[in-house]
């Protein structure tokens, strides 16, 4: 069983070595990212703006006549700052899964390993999946709403207008975006928890109503206090509950069908010890 282990067994001191050289490369991948990423800060927080934009357009509005303010002279700066690491994180997020992947790699047997490493993709995949829900879908929504409360002026009425400070919209999208891409990742989760048995499909099955309820009070936590992203957040957790239950009942086909191979293993050698 041994054998299977990539690596033998390391002193301490040599394990602290290989965490600072992973730690070195996913630092250094981070800053070189967010430098390159500060540089053309300007140019990305322009493409985070289109979904306001199209917002704009569905409320009926003049799109030319959209504009976002900044109210500190330092405030436009640290948002750019934000966009800057917030980029750099998602740039440099294979290299930083790359060097946690090699560093976990030599512990783990040859079939962990093959199980380990699906997850490894699949998790940014949905990631970028729920980042480009958000982006295409759920800003320009809930923008729309927000600009539909506006008031025109009128007789006895003063106009109301929405004019988004630039700290606020990226607040904003970052935390739908990272709201959705953390949501997306239950499907992996769940299914990693039971590949090593500590869930099982028919569990998750029966505890599908609190986690409806649960659904719902995640939503509220993440999201703005608006019900449009609160009900956009809360339904894809539902559907990808669903899914998870799915998953679940796949892994455990696949375990089942593997025992049944082990045993059929196990009895021809059996019968070949016996002739």
């Amino acid at each position: 069983m041994s054998g299977d282990i990539q690596d033998k067994p390391q002193p301490l001191i040599e394990h602290l070595m290989e965490l600072r050289t992973r730690l070195i490369w996913s630092i250094g991948a981070f800053f070189v990212a967010f430098i390159v990423c500060f540089i053309f800060a300007k140019h990305l927080f322009n493409a985070l703006v289109y979904p306001y934009k199209w917002a704009v357009q569905w409320a009926g509005l003049d799109v030319t006549k959209a504009q976002l303010i900044y109210t500190a002279p330092q405030e436009f700066f640290f948002t750019q700052v934000k966009v800057a690491m917030f980029g750099g994180l998602v740039i440099a997020f294979p290299i930083i899964a790359a060097q946690i992947y090699k560093f976990v790699a030599p512990g783990l047997y040859k079939n962990e390993r093959a199980a380990f490493l699906p997850f490894l993709i699949a998790s940014p995949v949905l990631f970028l999946m729920g980042g480009a829900l958000v982006y295409f879908f759920f800003t320009p929504m809930v923008m729309w709403f927000f600009l539909t409360m506006q008031q025109a002026p009128g007789e006895g009425d003063v106009a109301i207008s929405l004019l988004p400070k630039v700290s606020e919209y990226l607040s904003l999208i970052m935390t739908l975006v990272f709201s959705f891409g953390l949501v997306f990742q239950l499907p992996v989760v769940t299914t990693l928890l039971a590949r090593v048995g500590l869930l099982t499909s028919q569990w998750l099955a029966e505890k599908r109503k609190f986690a409806i309820v649960l659904a719902f009070i995640v939503a509220a936590v993440l999201t703005p206090p608006d019900p449009m992203s609160q009900i956009g957040l809360a339904l894809p957790t539902i559907l990808l509950y669903e899914i998870s239950i799915y998953a679940a009942r796949l892994v455990e086909r696949q375990r089942a069908a593997q025992a049944v191979e082990e045993a059929n293993g196990s009895a021809d050698v059996a019968k070949t010890d016996s002739v």
